[in-house]
């Protein structure tokens, strides 16, 4: 026989899943279902602990215990870079992601902060430079709504942004099309990109950042942004709450051996 607890937090967990309980919504206190005969505190208690290692809530000082946004969003791969999103609009890539998954959004769910800093060794290795040397860090944490998402730092060679805005001490976004604009409007219209993900376990300072349930694992990003010719004007480190976003890639299938049949055609060069 389930123990007290469990048969309470299926429950709810029935009542989350069928809406009942809308996302965002506050689940009743713990006096409340205690005072209407569902358990006692600890039986709630420890309810709401397993709908929390579940990812079906979070719970925080202040906040009570939230329902999680079940779908996650779609974190787009080729299209959220869509030169005509940012060049020619507004729509950076957190914005694409939401448009695309038909979520609402304000501009101000994604802060930075930015600071001169001293390369660490993946940051100097992606730039080519010794590690130490001076580089910019451009750091934001995504949010949608009062619920965090991911982090995104982005690391700049002091050449090629001092006196943009992406240098702006300021808090606050970099401004209309976001960083890739600043970086157009500067001479350095970006190419190509090379993006490596991987899951690991947090850190307690990401758990915390993140409001991340127990047990939920992050995804870490690493993208690498190149100039035709091959420069590299960004490398950031993303980590992104698991849970929370579907990875979806669209691209075309290459054939390498066409390619060198058309190599080796006559009048090829």
């Amino acid at each position: 026989m389930a123990p007290k607890w469990r048969k309470l937090a299926d429950r709810l967990a029935e009542r989350i899943k069928s809406g009942e309980y809308a996302p965002g919504q506050q689940l009743p206190h713990i006096r409340e279902l205690v005072e209407a005969g569902e358990g006692s505190k600890s039986t709630v208690h420890a309810a709401y602990k397993a709908l929390e290692a579940e990812g079906l809530v979070t719970s925080s000082r202040g906040h009570g215990t939230v329902v999680r946004q079940q779908t996650p969003l779609k974190r787009l791969g080729i299209a959220r870079y869509d030169k005509a999103k940012w060049r020619d609009g507004d729509e950076v890539a957190f914005i694409a992601d939401r448009v695309a998954s038909g979520r609402a959004y304000r501009r101000g769910e994604q802060t930075q902060t930015v600071s001169r800093v001293e390369a660490p060794p993946e940051v100097a290795a992606a730039h080519g430079l010794p590690v130490g040397a001076p580089v910019y860090a451009r750091a934001r944490l995504v949010k949608e709504g009062e619920q965090p998402t991911h982090t995104l730092t982005s690391y700049y060679r002091p050449e090629h942004v001092e006196g943009t805005r992406l240098v702006d001490p300021t808090p606050g976004p970099a401004g209309r099309g976001g960083g890739f604009r600043v970086l157009y409007d500067a001479g350095y219209e970006i190419d190509h990109m090379k993006e490596e993900i991987f899951a690991r376990v947090p850190t307690s300072d990401e758990v915390n950042l993140l409001q991340l349930p127990p047990g939920e694992p992050v995804v870490e990003l690493h993208r690498t942004t190149y100039t035709a010719d091959g420069t590299v004007v960004e490398f950031a480190i993303g980590v992104h709450s698991a849970s929370r976003f579907a990875w979806e890639y669209d691209f075309k299938v290459p054939d390498s051996t066409a390619q060198k049949t058309d190599e080796g055609a006559p009048g090829a060069k």
